[in-house]
């Protein structure tokens, strides 16, 4: 069963077609990778996924249900979706530990500042930020974690969206926009852990990546995205031996 597919998906800016007639599948509870040269679409693509930029014309189908013309960003828990972005996104003078406690709590920044914190929330906190090695900054402002610290809290906020208490806030589908870009070894392995850890759990991870190490180490499934068009698709290994992906690559 797939957990998204696009039907002719396209993303338009100003005329200029950044995804271009796109009809792709992404299986649940697999890792599929998606690459492609800079100005392919890919990070469009993820941002149309989830709810950050409407398409043009074409249709989302999730998880086998009717089909959708686009989909709302206030939508996405709803529909299990959770992501990170190229550009990390926190809330800079929150603590580290208030900003796992947003997305466990009211949906609303304010309200989760307000609400009242159970033992339940506190040891889901303790729980993702141990995983992501953060624990003992979790006093610590956003503003000051050095880069690397900061993709791994933005990874921790992600893992607290699993197993929620509220209804439709169960992320199952995971869209991660470059998250090793720039990290050192030892981070990177935390998150090809947890990524290994999610497809064991039966999530539906969407991974954008230039390494192709780790394309082929946490991939089950390729696609391979040149003008906003679909080049190649298929098991990785297959995928990069093809003539016009290497072409695509070299031709950069």
């Amino acid at each position: 069963m797939d957990a998204i597919r696009t039907k002719e998906l396209h993303k338009h800016f100003s005329g200029v077609a950044a995804i271009d007639g796109l009809s792709v599948a992404f299986e649940q509870g697999k890792v599929t990778g998606v690459v492609g040269p800079n100005g392919s679409g890919k990070t469009t693509l993820v941002n149309v996924l989830s709810g950050m930029l409407p398409p043009t014309a074409g249709v989302m189908v999730i998880g086998g249900e009717r089909e959708m013309k686009g989909l709302r960003a206030s939508d996405t828990a709803y529909h299990g979706i959770t992501r990170t972005f190229q550009e990390v996104r926190l809330f800079e003078q929150m603590t580290v530990l208030d900003n796992i406690l947003v997305v466990l709590t009211e949906r609303s920044v304010w309200g989760s500042l307000f609400e009242r914190h159970n033992a339940g929330h506190m040891k889901k906190v303790e729980t993702v930020l141990t995983r992501v090695g953060l624990w003992e900054k979790r006093s610590q402002l956003a503003h000051n974690l050095s880069y690397g610290q900061r993709k791994l809290l933005e990874i921790a906020r992600v893992l607290a969206m699993t197993h929620s208490d509220h209804i439709g806030q169960d992320a199952s589908i995971f869209l991660f926009d470059e998250p090793f870009a720039g990290l050192f070894p030892e981070m990177i392995k935390v998150i090809v852990s947890v990524i290994k850890e999610l497809k064991e759990a039966g999530k539906t991870v969407i991974l954008i990546e230039h390494n192709m190490n780790l394309i082929r180490e946490l991939c089950d499934h390729l696609i391979v995205m040149d003008s906003g068009k679909l080049l190649a698709e298929g098991k990785p290994d297959h995928v990069l031996a093809k003539r016009e992906v290497i072409e695509a690559y070299l031709g950069e």
